[in-house]
């Protein structure tokens, strides 16, 4: 068994111009995160989507997203990713043993999935939060707003102010869930 408590995340990362690098060579592990809200029978009744700018300036709507950092498991980076987007309130419902819903790969050139960053090939593992607490917009997130199913499901819909494919995720999540 190891000492998790020796293993020293702190500055687990790169610089940027060797995250660049890295980015160009080896695709890079993601989480990305539906946050939704549920009723008492644990049906989703909303889906909770960021406001903020992207890479070029646009303004777009989000989820919660990011890299998994070494000697990281992938539950305490949803964690960490929910926090750091949400804020420390919360308070989501995180499985013991996470299992993603769906697999996006993005891709530096577009057309070849339906996922696309610019930046980047990376591998992310998409999962389905519910939320308990009270969020607020953190980092450089601009807005945290609830949508009901009835409004991500109409025209016009707030899926399509996402980029990258993104809207995909919560399309799938939602058939995940059985809410479409």
């Amino acid at each position: 068994m190891t000492n998790r408590t020796a293993v020293d995340t702190e500055g687990a990362w790169f610089e940027p111009e060797g995250i660049e690098e890295l980015r160009r060579r080896l695709p890079i592990p993601y989480v990305d995160i539906v946050p939704v809200r549920t009723d008492l029978d644990g049906s989703v009744v909303e889906v909770g989507l960021l406001l903020r700018a992207d890479g070029g300036g646009q303004i777009v709507r989000a989820i919660v997203s990011g890299r998994v950092l070494i000697h990281e498991t992938v539950r305490e980076a949803i964690s960490r990713h929910i926090e750091k987007d949400l804020g420390p309130m919360a308070l989501p419902r995180i499985p013991v043993s996470p299992v993603p819903f769906t697999v996006a790969e993005y891709f530096p050139t577009p057309g070849i999935s339906p996922f696309h960053d610019q930046r980047q090939h990376a591998i992310s593992m998409a999962y389905i939060v519910p939320i308990d607490g009270e969020t607020a917009p953190q980092e450089d997130a601009l807005e945290m707003a609830w949508f009901g199913l009835d409004e991500l499901l109409a025209e016009p819909s707030p899926l399509e102010e996402m980029t990258g494919g993104r809207d995909l995720i919560v399309r799938r999540a939602l058939a995940y869930v059985g809410a479409t």
